[in-house]
This record gives C-alpha cells, sequence and structure tokens, in this order.
C-alpha cells in the first residue's frame, strides 16, 4: 500500500504567506521607523548649512558672544575705513541732506566697512535684527566669517547670558564722522556696534581705525574702559557738534557763566570718549556731552550703552531714555554725562530742548 501524502493548496499557502508577513511587519515597522528617523535628524542635509553657532536652543543669543563678533566686526570694518583714507580713494559723493541742510557725504570707506561689518555679524547671527547706516545691498554680498573665539578680556570680565533672538536688536554705524573724514581729519572718525535688547542699549563697541583703540562694555558685565576720576560740575567743558557749537555755548555761557569751555567736534563715538578715561593723546577731554538737533540712533546707541554700563547716562533734554527700537531716529536732543548729577544738568539747561525738534 502506498504511503498516505499530505497536499495542500494553493490558496492555503498564499493564506498563511500573508498572515506570516503581516506579523513580521508588525513587529518591526515601528523599530525600522525610528532608526530612519534618527539618522534623518543626525546628519545634516548634503551641502546644507550648520546651525550658526551664535544661535542657542530655543532661538536664544549669548551676549558675550555677541559682544565678542561686535568687537570683531568694528575692528574690521575699520580695516576698510582706514585702507581706503590712506589710499585716498574716498569717491566722496552727496547721499542727501541733514534736517539743518547740510550735506551727508556717503565714500567708499562707508560702503566697504558696511558690508564687511552686516555680513559678518549676519553669518554669526543670522536670527539677530541689524540696522546699518548704509543701505546693504544684495549684490555685493559676500561670506565674512567668525572663528567663534572669544578674546581673553571679555572672557575674563563678561559670564555667558542668553537672550531671546527677537528682543535683540543691533545697531551699525559703519564710519562715523564722514565728514571729517573726507576732510582727513582722523582722530574723530570710529566705527561703532551697539545690541540693545528690548530697546534698552546693553553692549557697545567704539573702535578708532586710525590709532587701533576699541572700547567696549556691556551692562551689569564688565568693561575695558573706565570713568575719569573726576568732573567739573561747576563750570564743565561741554563737548557738542562742530556744525552748531555756536547754539549750544550762547545758553552754556548763560547757564554756568562766561568760563565755560565749548569743545566742538566732530563724531558722536569721539564724543562719548570724551568722557571717559581714554590713553589716546589725540582725545579731548570734556565733562558733558549736549546735542541740540535731530541725531541717528546708530550715531548714539554704542556711546549710549558704554555710559550705561559704567553708571553714568545718555538722556533726551528732557531726562527721557532713549529707546532703541522703532524709527532710526531721536527727536529729543540729547545730555550725555558721568559721576555728575545728570537731573540737575538737564534743569540747568531747559531752553535746548526746544531746538532739538528744528
Amino acid at each position: 500500500m502506498a504511503p498516505m501524502g499530505i497536499r495542500l493548496s494553493p490558496l492555503g499557502m498564499a493564506v498563511f504567506c500573508l498572515l506570516g508577513l503581516g506579523v513580521l511587519y508588525h513587529l518591526y515597522s515601528g523599530f525600522l521607523a525610528g532608526r530612519f528617523a534618527f539618522f534623518m535628524l543626525s546628519e545634516p542635509a548634503a551641502g546644507g548649512p550648520e546651525a550658526p553657532h551664535g544661535s542657542a536652543p530655543g532661538g536664544a543669543v549669548d551676549l558675550r558672544e555677541l559682544l565678542a563678533v561686535s568687537v570683531l566686526a568694528a575692528v574690521r570694518g575699520g580695516e576698510e575705513v582706514k585702507r581706503v583714507r590712506e589710499g585716498n580713494v574716498l569717491n566722496a559723493k552727496a547721499k542727501g541732506k541733514t534736517r539743518e541742510g547740510a550735506e551727508e557725504q556717503l565714500t567708499t570707506g562707508d560702503l566697504l566697512s558696511n558690508r564687511r561689518m552686516f555680513y559678518l555679524l549676519k553669518g554669526a547671527f543670522p536670527a539677530v535684527q541689524i540696522n546699518s547706516e548704509e543701505r546693504v545691498d544684495t549684490a555685493d554680498q559676500e561670506t565674512v566669517s567668525w572663528d567663534h573665539s572669544i578674546p581673553e578680556d571679555i572672557k575674563q570680565k563678561i559670564q555667558p547670558k542668553e537672550v531671546p533672538a527677537e528682543s535683540v536688536t543691533v545697531w551699525i554705524d559703519p564710519l562715523d564722522a564722514t565728514q571729517e573724514y573726507t576732510e582727513d581729519l582722523r582722530q574723530y572718525v570710529t566705527t561703532m556696534v551697539c545690541v540693545a535688547v528690548n530697546g534698552k542699549p546693553v553692549i557697545g563697541v567704539i573702535h578708532k581705525p586710525f590709532s587701533s583703540y576699541t572700547a567696549w562694555a556691556m551692562v551689569d558685565g564688565g568693561s575695558n574702559v573706565k570713568a575719569r576720576s573726576s568732573y567739573n560740575e561747576k563750570t564743565p567743558r561741554i563737548i557738542v557738534s562742530r556744525s552748531h557749537a555756536g547754539k549750544v555755548e550762547q545758553v552754556a555761557r548763560q547757564t554756568f557763566g562766561n568760563k565755560t569751555v565749548i569743545i566742538p567736534a566732530g563724531g558722536a563715538g569721539y564724543k562719548v570718549l570724551a568722557l571717559l578715561d581714554v590713553p589716546e593723546k589725540n582725545q579731548e577731554e570734556a565733562d558733558v556731552y549736549i546735542h541740540v538737533t535731530y541725531i541717528k540712533k546708530w550715531d548714539i546707541c554704542a556711546g549710549n550703552a558704554v555710559l550705561r554700563a559704567l553708571g553714568g547716562h545718555m538722556t533726551t533734554l528732557t531726562g527721557e531714555e532713549i529707546s532703541y527700537t522703532g524709527s532710526d531716529g531721536n527727536e529729543g536732543g540729547l545730555i550725555a554725562s558721568i559721576n555728575m548729577n545728570h537731573k540737575a544738568l538737564i534743569e540747568k539747561l531747559p531752553n535746548l530742548e526746544k531746538t532739538s525738534h528744528k
């Protein structure tokens, strides 16, 4: 008798295989999907940019790193300013007029410095709002990288501090005192960077390209510059703009007496440094800085931050704090001092505010 064989139908075999595949899919699909997602998240896209070093998790910015980049930006911009001036290739032209009717000059030094400073800061902190005196032409875009190094003096004096990126506004002045720059009055020229957080100036950098001197300070942090040991409140030396020294001189002499010294000077950065202990032979010294007309915020933000960090003050002529958000101009004039009774100074100069809106 022949042995009995087992016969399986094709339909039964197909059902059995499908059930087996279903069990395997159920067991391994979750594991494979997890491994794939991990691979995609852990490997950057080919040719894709890395996350910016200055941006911490949650869209935060480290102010110590931003200070380091701001110092570097001011120095790099200053190199362009110096190179153009020494090569005598300014290509100066009028870009418009001030409210007082004076021509505003624009030079190759302004443009090249602006491009270098803007793209260095933007490359390191792409999420941060940057306002500059000069327009940035996308056709002239360049790659200016930061090597992530922090100078030793900043490391020693400043602790890391993170703030939301959306709270930060950076103000750039790529060449302060352009008029004096065209006249070869080099001592007045500076490049400046200011960082404002929620409208308040907290980091200020003022760099003098022709002497390589750089002053920096951070509110509630530290600085590499300090106030002088004494100031004259009774008959202060008042530093003012070269373009309207007469307006201030008349009121100042009425207020403080005929012995009051008026120092005409160019550049808002230079004027703030005049209030501090700056080891520069071409740097004049003053006790009070007064400006009686409209002024742009990129001209004054860095100086305001430096003074705040050192315990000084820069306000409008009526004593209001200047906000570094919104419009790019300050309508109320300004008065700046350090280690003096700032409120008393304002009360002595009530008439100057009337001219600041003209």
